[in-house]
């Protein structure tokens, strides 16, 4: 039996840089399973109490009371070469907030009406709860109509009746 003795050398450098390098290997494959894996539909638990009651094919009976399907609806109002997003937020039942998102100061500057108006429309659908009777001005009787055209427009995405 003859044994040679083989000696290696390690440095303790190379060995830091191999590990993190394999750590972050495996990391990076983990997130990449994570996202690409299609996330498991939670059925509803029959024996929790606020669960609602199935029909007779096993889907959730629809509320017919909802006016609104719950969420943020956003539609895309173009003013010249600036473009603005109005925001509407419904619950099931009522509007909850409206607002003007990517609001330039090109856009305030140009038109100088805009956020007066809608502040005043804002507060008087908050309170009717709806775009019928909205009154405005006649000072500022065609950016009403634009910002009331883009309101009704998010509130027909967020319809429950479509």
């Amino acid at each position: 039996m003859s044994a040679k003795t083989k000696i290696v050398v390690l440095h303790m450098k190379e060995l830091i840089y191999t590990a993190i390098f394999a750590a972050l290997g495996i990391l990076f494959i983990v997130l990449l399973i994570m996202m690409f894996l299609p996330d498991k539909e939670k059925e509803p638990d029959s024996s929790a109490p606020d669960s609602p009651a199935s029909s007779e094919d096993g889907s959730a009976p629809a509320d017919s009371d909802a006016l609104y399907i719950p969420g943020v609806y956003t539609t895309e109002l173009i003013l010249g070469n600036q473009s603005i997003d109005v925001e509407v937020i419904v619950d099931q039942n009522s509007i909850t907030s409206i607002r003007m998102v990517n609001l330039s100061d090109a856009v305030t500057t140009m038109y100088p009406l805009l956020e007066p108006t809608f502040e005043a429309i804002c507060s008087q659908v908050y309170q009717l709860q709806t775009l019928e009777g909205v009154t405005y001005s006649s000072d500022s009787k065609y950016t009403s109509l634009v910002l009331l055209e883009t309101i009704q427009s998010s509130l027909d995405k967020a319809s429950a009746s479509q």
